[in-house]
């Protein structure tokens, strides 16, 4: 399973950006798609999640200024990254939960992370 992500930069505050990652996953089920985040002396977590069924979670801090949204079709993830504050800062990973056909067992898999940097 490989993750690849792209859109990460350099933006002022309050701007935008989007994230984009396509996960490759030959044999593989992909069950859930989305995005984690991790800064400096913190532990990554998850950010915002779809699932096959367009499910979605958001960690509540973000609901309303950030969106996940995806393509199962093209296994496509992407973060819409809206009113951009510098506490938004951050490395963002790309992230899939899948698994193998015919097994049971869902695996966790995180893709080279992007970095996000909101400039004040």
């Amino acid at each position: 399973v490989q993750l690849q992500a792209s859109g990460g930069g350099l933006v002022q505050a309050g701007g935008s950006l989007r994230l984009s990652c396509v996960v490759s996953a030959p044999g593989f089920k992909v069950e859930r798609m989305g995005w984690g985040r991790q800064v400096p002396g913190k532990e990554r977590e998850l950010v915002a999640t779809i699932r096959s069924d367009s499910t979605m979670n958001v960690v509540p801090s973000e609901n309303g200024r950030h969106t996940v949204s995806g393509d199962y079709a093209k296994r496509t993830v992407y973060l819409n990254l809206n009113s951009l504050i510098p506490e938004d800062t951050a490395v963002y990973f790309c992230y899939a939960a899948a698994v193998r056909y015919g097994r049971s067992n869902v695996g966790n898999y995180w893709g080279k992370g992007t970095q996000v940097t909101v400039s004040s």
